[in-house]
């Protein structure tokens, strides 16, 4: 059964929840969020409302990317719906200025390499023998096993960050180190960063990847 939000411009999906749930008759609950943007506090707690009303959730969809960000960080299923948000719909203003965030759906492969000024969030994963260079941070919602570069014109306070951190060669400014060899904890994500002029890896600190 999918359980879809409501839309944004009538009603909060706060506000409608406990009746949406209270219409649920199976077990396992989907939800469609439509345009809303949600954090992972924002998942965290429909996953908790949804658990408290005796169902689980399954699947995630959604048409902001940044939802479906929030749900692969903390280990759901997620996917994004083909339409685009009405976010996407509306054409930016002449005078906008450009956004400080690549969004890339899919998965680089082996002689792949994606680049960019910018921040890159990639929704998928970077396999052995692809590439990902920012000037900025990397952001990757899946598992990184190629080479990334993040800070690539010397910036030492960017980031890598991943679902699944396990790269053959990372690299933030002009240091370079190996990624870790032990096995991943599912659902947790990881993130590189200089540390006293050292690689470090930790658990990432989740944040709303909203457009700018």
């Amino acid at each position: 059964m999918t359980l879809r939000l409501p839309d944004q411009r009538l009603d909060h999906w706060r506000d409608r929840l406990p009746d949406l749930l209270s219409r649920c008759s199976q077990p396992i609950v989907d939800l469609d969020c439509g345009d809303w943007v949600l954090t992972c506090s924002d998942l965290a707690d429909l996953c908790a409302a949804v658990s408290e009303a005796g169902h689980q959730l399954g699947r995630i969809t959604g048409k902001a990317a940044e939802t479906i960000v929030s749900a692969s960080a903390l280990g759901l299923g997620a996917s994004r719906s083909n339409t685009p948000s009405n976010r996407e719909l509306q054409p930016n203003p002449v005078t906008a200025a450009p956004s400080e965030l690549l969004f890339h759906h899919g998965t680089l492969r082996s002689g792949d390499h994606l680049q960019s000024e910018r921040t890159i969030l990639l929704y998928g994963d970077v396999n052995p023998g692809a590439r990902i260079s920012s000037t900025a941070d990397v952001l990757v919602w899946g598992r990184l096993r190629g080479v990334a570069h993040a800070g690539c014109e010397g910036s030492t306070t960017a980031k890598i960050v991943a679902l699944q951190l396990r790269p053959l060669q990372l690299r933030i400014a002009d240091v370079v180190a190996r990624g870790p060899e032990d096995l991943p904890q599912a659902g947790l994500a990881e993130q590189a960063e200089l540390k006293d002029g050292v690689i470090a890896i930790e658990p990432a600190v989740i944040q709303s990847f909203q457009k700018r």
